[in-house]
């Protein structure tokens, strides 16, 4: 996990035919897989924003620690009468730390695809920066392609907080970096929030912390899936596993059935082997120097990087036309 996912700071809202037909359609694959955006129904919600304050789960405590001791270091890079653009911003909480300290900053654009959450939170920023335009936009960011015609003529900043870039697989990572680049345009700074590699004891941990909450956040979405679907998932029948997979650097979450059972969606009946898994998320996690390769090959120039030496902060500049 990492904000754990837009993922996770999107709380995406979708139709009950599409949470159907993703779901039957994930649980009917080899292997079995279930897209992560269904964490986020409310008690999901609720269970992440727990997950985030826990001792164990060090990527939320060190990003905000981050943000707080370089802000003016950071917000320095961003033009004069610039719009600061947050990708799955959720909350804005850390956006907020960077708009406290960039005076050059006039328009805020954060882009979630929970409108209501949205709209509540462009109000109470309005409130605390009256000086700032905010412009929010209810849009999936990882398909958006352009942003509100009144900021078109003004020079823009990207924030990407959380971790977020390390839900979405290699490739995937690299198609948002060049779709962000486009919407930002030429010479924009870009702000990213990556987990770093590290001892394999402290990653395990932070996803099998000793409160069980993560467990309880994994188990959740066969909860949603009985209530919203009419299935008869025997959650005692399931287990939390998240592992560090050293090959792929990366934790992979998933759902163990812990016997041989069938399980009935709707009209469908899903055989699960003892052992067999569902696999819910994963959260890569990069050196600073794969990160910044990665986003040379997607068109960004390193800038600055900051560390705690658990998490780190980098600045991209998109190469100019």
């Amino acid at each position: 996990m990492s904000p754990r996912s837009a993922l996770r700071a999107q709380r995406p809202v979708e139709t009950a035919n599409e949470f159907a037909a993703d779901i039957v359609s994930g649980l009917s694959a080899k292997p079995k897989h279930l897209p992560p955006k269904y964490f986020y129904d409310l008690t999901g919600s609720s269970l992440f924003d727990r997950i985030t304050t826990l001792p164990e789960y060090y990527p939320t405590r060190s990003e905000l620690g981050l943000l707080e001791k370089y802000a003016p270091e950071i917000a320095s890079l961003f033009p004069p009468a610039s719009t600061l653009v947050e990708f799955g911003s959720g909350s804005s909480r850390k956006a907020r730390i960077l708009l406290g300290a960039a005076a050059s900053v006039e328009a805020y654009v954060p882009v979630d695809i929970s409108g209501d959450f949205l709209r509540d939170d462009a109000a109470r920023l309005r409130r605390d920066f009256p000086h700032l335009s905010v412009i929010p936009v209810v849009a999936d960011f990882t398909a958006m392609t352009e942003l509100p015609a009144e900021i078109a003529a003004k020079p823009r900043a990207g924030l990407f907080p959380g971790s977020t870039i390390g839900n979405f697989e290699p490739h995937e990572a690299c198609a948002f970096l060049r779709r962000a680049g486009g919407i930002l345009g030429a010479g924009s700074v870009l702000i990213v929030g990556v987990d770093l590699e590290k001892a394999p004891d402290i990653l395990y941990r932070a996803y099998n912390d000793a409160e069980g909450v993560t467990a309880k956040f994994n188990l959740n979405l066969l909860v949603r899936i009985n209530r919203e679907l009419g299935a008869n998932f025997d959650l005692a029948a399931f287990e939390h596993h998240a592992f560090y997979n050293a090959e792929r650097h990366r934790i992979e979450m998933h759902l163990a059935s812990t016997r041989r059972q069938k399980v009935r969606i709707g009209d469908t009946i899903i055989d699960f082997r003892a052992g067999e898994t569902i696999h819910t998320e994963n959260s890569y996690k990069y050196s600073v120097a794969s990160f910044q390769a990665l986003a040379r090959g997607s068109g960004w120039s390193p800038l600055k990087v900051w560390t705690d030496g658990l998490f780190s902060v980098h600045a991209l500049r998109m190469a100019q036309d």
